[in-house]
C-alpha cells in the first residue's frame, strides 16, 4: 500500500525543522527542493531521479513539477518499491511539490508548494498541467490554496524576475508565504554553489520577515547535481 507521508502532520513538522536549519552546505547533497522530471520541462525520468537521490545519498528532496505532481506521485511509487525490497536501507524523505506561475506586483513569479495534501480540492487547479487564469493566478491566493491543503509555500529564486527581490519578498511576505528560496545557483557554475550576493540579500530579507530559507538546484538536466 502507498502511504501518503506528506499529508501527515509529522511529515509538515519535519519539513519545517528542515527549513529552519538549511545552509548554503545543505543542497545538492543533503536536500533538493526543487526538481524538475519529464512530467513538466525536464528530463528525468522519476525512477532515474530517486536512483539518483538514494546513490548521493539524500536526506529529503521534492519533485516540483510545473502544475503537476505526476512525477512526483511516479516517484513515491517507485520509492516504496524500493523500500520494500530494502527493508532496513536508509531513504530519503519525500515531500509532495510543485511549482506554480503567479502574478505578484504585476510580474510573474514562481511559487514552490510544500508538503500539501495532494488530495485537497484547493489545489486542483494548481496540478491539471496548465497555468492558471484570473483569480487563481494571483499569488495571495495561490498561498491560500497551499496554506488550506496544509502545506508550506515558498517563493522560488527571487532574484530572476522583472520586479526585484526587495520589492517582492515583502510583498510575498504580506500574503502569508512561508518561505523564500535562498540558496540558489543563478549562474549555473559547475560544481554547483548558491550565488554569494542574492543569497545574503535574500537570507537578510528572510531573517527580517521571519521566513525560512530553501534550497535546490532547480535541475531540468540529467543530473540532480546542476540546473542544466
Amino acid at each position: 500500500m502507498t502511504v501518503n507521508f506528506a499529508c501527515t502532520v509529522a511529515s509538515k513538522e519535519l519539513l519545517k525543522r528542515v527549513f529552519q536549519n538549511v545552509n548554503a552546505q545543505s543542497c545538492p547533497l543533503s536536500y533538493n527542493f526543487h526538481m524538475h522530471t519529464v512530467y513538466s520541462d525536464g528530463k528525468l525520468q522519476p525512477s532515474v531521479l530517486m536512483e539518483q537521490a538514494i546513490a548521493y545519498g539524500l536526506k529529503g528532496l521534492a519533485i516540483t513539477d510545473h502544475h503537476t505532481i505526476g512525477g512526483y506521485e511516479a516517484a513515491q511509487l517507485w520509492l516504496e518499491d524500493w523500500r520494500w525490497k530494502n527493508q532496513g536501507s536508509q531513504i530519503p524523505h519525500l515531500w509532495s511539490g510543485v511549482e506554480i506561475n503567479a502574478n505578484l506586483l504585476g510580474a510573474e513569479v514562481h511559487i514552490l508548494g510544500y508538503g500539501f495534501d495532494i488530495k485537497h480540492p484547493y489545489m486542483k487547479p494548481y496540478i491539471q498541467r496548465q497555468c492558471v487564469t484570473g483569480e487563481d493566478y494571483e499569488a495571495k491566493n495561490v498561498i491560500a490554496a497551499i496554506h488550506e491543503a496544509d502545506g508550506l509555500a515558498v517563493l522560488a529564486h527571487p532574484a530572476r524576475y522583472r520586479r526585484t527581490l526587495f520589492e517582492l519578498i515583502p510583498e510575498a511576505a504580506r500574503f502569508g508565504i512561508d518561505g523564500v528560496e535562498a540558496f540558489y545557483a543563478y549562474n549555473n557554475p559547475k560544481p554547483w554553489k548558491p550565488s554569494t550576493i542574492e543569497t545574503e540579500q535574500v537570507q537578510k530579507l528572510a531573517g527580517e520577515y521571519g521566513l525560512y530559507t530553501t534550497c535546490g538546484t532547480d535541475t531540468h538536466g540529467l543530473s540532480l547535481l546542476q540546473r542544466l
